[in-house]
């Protein structure tokens, strides 16, 4: 069997290094620049955690390093079932048999693919950052590569690189459309087309593989990437026992994006219902859930761990495409769908995201810790065209500013009024302005 995978895995060496790199639409993802350090691709199925491997193999060989000093090899081949953490060897065996003249006198690449699927290959990926002079990227299926147990079984050796679907502008870029100025540089003619662009883009979402296709298309096609993250890396990984409160748990909560969600409500349905299930359970699913990537949680913005843990959490789907398909509330999802943008944009930049709720009873979508210290308060509305609305958004943005003295106040909306008035203090941005505007990383 050794025989056969030393044969299986050279033959895959000299075809992957043969193969053309393949053109894709470039990923904005932030990378760890940290030495010495393998560097693991997560996120949820279908978001493009392969094609970043590319881009980055393409990257370096712009930057000069030859063609056989980047090798890409997938574990995803039905020819290397059963291998085991041993065998892994025969990777780095037969890759400097091919090319001696790399060992210990050049630095290679090795981007591993769905290496999860092999038992063990934690402590290869660790003895070969330790044995060889290699760069190591790993990426592969949320079912078994996430991110705290590589943060446990890599002790230290592995930092995180959080693949996304396509943001507003990497949308565009696939498109073709991206625009090449500063937003404040646009024409109006220009910013009317971007608005259009961002209302079609909260619609369908940034799976890139869901691109430009019919709603029922698109529709069966992302029931099916959730049906695919349920089975696989919850239900079957967990071995969860209620696989149906889980689908009623995960529509409830796709169904009401950006809405409050707490465990004690849910809980007490369920009970209502005669439907025998366990809190702690109840947490563990939507832990599940948020490792899985199917969804994002945010606890209310506290000093005392106490009162974020007793408030409900409000929750969003990982892509907006998703919410028309769990939502059967008939009411227009903009509002819902922007501030989920929002915050997966905030996501992007590594920003330290939570919701407010002030003691006068008002609540602000977002209070933003940014990687540089800066703080902010980011209200998201649809339209501020009724006054009512308008005055009710800068109220709350207001109120929590007594709590957040040193937090900026910024209020996103789809458009910006031809007139309104706006208090010392409160900065206006219009929506498609705000998720293509660069961003501290």
């Amino acid at each position: 069997m050794n025989d056969q995978y030393r044969t299986i895995i050279r033959q895959k060496i000299v075809d992957a290094l043969a193969a053309p790199v393949p053109a894709l639409t470039r990923r904005d993802v932030w990378l760890p620049a940290v030495p010495n350090k393998a560097t693991v691709v997560i996120g949820m199925r279908r978001a493009g955690k392969t094609s970043l491997l590319w881009q980055i193999l393409a990257d370096r060989l712009a930057r000069g390093t030859p063609r056989e000093g980047l090798l890409y090899f997938s574990f995803e081949d039905e020819r290397l079932a059963g291998m085991e953490a041993a065998d892994l060897d025969l990777l780095v065996e037969e890759y400097y048999r091919l090319y001696p003249q790399w060992r210990d006198r050049q630095r290679a690449t090795f981007f591993l693919d769905e290496i999860q699927v092999v038992p063990g290959w934690e402590g290869f990926a660790r003895r070969l950052l330790d044995s060889e002079k290699v760069d190591l990227f790993l990426s592969g299926s949320s079912a078994r590569l996430l991110s705290r147990e590589v943060a446990t079984s890599m002790r230290g050796r592995a930092m995180e690189a959080v693949v996304l679907p396509f943001s507003f502008r990497e949308s565009l870029r696939h498109a073709g459309r991206e625009p090449l100025k500063a937003p404040e540089r646009l024409t109006k003619a220009e910013r009317s087309f971007l608005d259009n662009q961002l209302l079609a883009y909260l619609a369908q979402g940034g799976f890139p593989e869901a691109q430009g296709f019919d709603m029922r298309s698109r529709t069966e096609l992302l029931r099916g990437y959730v049906d695919v993250v349920l089975l696989r890396d919850v239900i079957e990984r967990h071995a969860v026992s209620q696989p149906l409160v889980l689908r009623w748990m995960v529509r409830q909560l796709l169904g009401n994006a950006a809405g409050s969600f707490s465990v004690n409500k849910f809980h007490a349905d369920l009970k209502s219902q005669g439907i025998a299930v366990g809190k702690d359970t109840l947490h563990s699913y939507l832990g599940h859930l948020e490792d899985a990537f199917l969804l994002r949680s945010l606890s209310i913005a506290a000093d005392s761990e106490r009162r974020r843990r007793v408030n409900p959490r409000k929750v969003y789907p990982i892509d907006t495409g998703l919410i028309p398909i769990f939502d059967r509330s008939g009411k227009a999802n903009l509002g819902h769908a922007l501030e989920t943008a929002v915050l997966l944009e905030l996501d992007r930049h590594g920003a330290e995201t939570a919701y407010v709720r002030t003691a006068n009873g008002f609540e602000v979508d977002f209070h933003v810790r940014h990687a540089d210290g800066r703080q902010e308060l980011i209200q998201v509305c649809a339209s501020l065209d009724h006054p009512d609305t308008a005055a009710r958004e800068i109220r709350a943005l207001q109120d929590a500013a007594a709590e957040f003295p040193k937090a900026a106040r910024v209020l996103v909306a789809l458009d910006k009024p031809a007139s309104i008035g706006l208090p010392a203090g409160v900065k206006l941005v219009a929506a498609s302005e705000w998720l293509l505007g660069k961003k501290e990383r």
